[in-house]
């Protein structure tokens, strides 16, 4: 290297592009000029030179570090496991609803025979005790006297099985129901076929006309719903969400209007759609308040005006729960709205089921149908086999 070359830079001034101030040497003579050093904006600064890694330093006592390596990844996390299957309840026969809805009437019946017959032979004083067992189901003092008398033929002084008297009482109350025991037919000929549907309050009767169309539309046929109970909007109400339901096309009014226009009303329209079926609510009445009634008969009175025939058919609608008092509402709406078939609710509410059995006895009308829940499926057409076996406690009929 010439004395006149510039000292090249340290690694310190390349890295950071500095230039390093170097002591200029004395000129040798004043003609000689001091040589600078190159501008370092217009150089580009030489490329610095790769330096080798350093080693890892090691500690004596301490384990080399290990080299470092990326996190595994969390592990996704499972599906849920798919949410068992619903697997459908089979659909409970009209049979068990029956017995199930019965149950509270049967039991008493059943405890009070088996207490009564277990180790103990027949005689006056049993069947006595036996009389009043029955009266307390409501099954009425001629029938309880009937089954009575049937379970002594022939057998005083002698030990009997409670199951040897439940198979006479299903019997005996079998006898009695079958006359009655008739289903609702609807005659095709007469569009609309009017059906009239009465009761106390609170005795079911406008969900029964609900349950009424559900298997009426079920059946093909078209229905049309009256709301003529004017004097409660919850009635109007509930009868229009039956109508969505079932399909069934309602004819209301306001609350407090006059039902027996809204009847008239009803059946016009019933009339000229060619309607297979019209069901007339009415507002539910004491049968001991008079002007409520005469109302009742004015609804009578006014659609046979359209249609001297009709109603065709008027239901009344009974909650077993009354008991005894089923036989005056049956005497008084017979008289106002010419009764012609009986619906029995609320079977399975009580345990006086037998209430259906005096009815049957005293009135001869036919009972089309009993209810035994809440449910569409638990109304249905009445069947006198089925009613007294599951009455006395015994199994279905083969």
């Amino acid at each position: 290297m010439s004395e006149n070359e510039p000292k090249k830079r340290g690694f310190f001034s390349r890295l950071f592009g500095l230039e390093q101030e170097e002591p200029k040497p004395a000129p040798e003579s004043e003609a000689e000029t001091p040589v600078t050093a190159p501008d370092l904006a217009s150089e580009a600064a030489p490329e610095p030179e790769p330096e080798a890694p350093l080693a890892p330093e090691v500690l004596m006592g301490e384990a080399a570090p290990l080299p470092f390596a990326p996190p595994e990844p969390e592990p996704e996390p499972e599906p849920p496991a798919p949410a068992p299957l619903q697997v459908a309840q089979p659909k409970r026969s009209w049979w068990r609803r029956l017995t199930e809805g019965l149950s509270r009437t049967s039991s008493a019946l059943a405890t009070g025979i088996s207490d009564l017959f277990t180790k103990r032979k027949l005689d006056a004083d049993t069947l006595e005790d036996l009389e009043d067992i029955l009266i307390q189901a409501d099954l009425g003092i001629a029938t309880s006297a009937r089954i009575a008398k049937a379970v002594g033929e022939g057998r005083y002084d002698k030990q009997i099985e409670p199951e040897e008297v439940k198979t006479i009482l299903a019997r005996e109350v079998e006898s009695i129901l079958t006359p009655v025991a008739i289903p609702l037919a609807i005659d095709a000929t007469k569009k609309p076929f009017v059906i009239l549907m009465v009761g106390v309050n609170g005795s079911g009767k406008t969900t029964t006309i609900g349950k009424l169309a559900a298997k009426f539309r079920a059946e093909g046929k078209s229905v049309m719903l009256a709301a003529g109970d004017t004097f409660r909007a919850a009635a109007i109400e509930q009868l229009k969400v039956w109508g969505q339901r079932t399909g069934a096309e309602v004819v209301s009014g306001q609350q407090g209007a006059d039902a027996a226009g809204l009847a008239f009303e009803a059946l016009q329209k019933a009339k000229a759609d060619g309607t297979d079926i019209l069901l007339i609510d009415t507002a539910g009445r004491l049968q001991n308040k008079t002007g409520l009634m005469d109302e009742l008969a004015k609804v009578v009175r006014v659609i046979r005006k359209l249609d001297p025939e009709a109603p065709h058919v008027a239901l009344l609608v009974l909650d077993a729960t009354v008991g005894q008092n089923a036989i005056s509402q049956v005497e008084a709406f017979q008289e106002t709205a010419g009764v012609t078939g009986l619906v029995m609710t609320k079977l399975d509410g009580t345990a006086r089921g037998g209430i259906l059995v005096a009815l049957a006895a005293k009135f001869g009308l036919p009972v089309h149908f009993i209810g035994v829940g809440e449910s569409v499926d638990d109304l249905e057409p009445f069947s006198a086999r089925d009613f007294a076996r599951a009455v006395a406690g015994l199994g279905e009929a083969a």
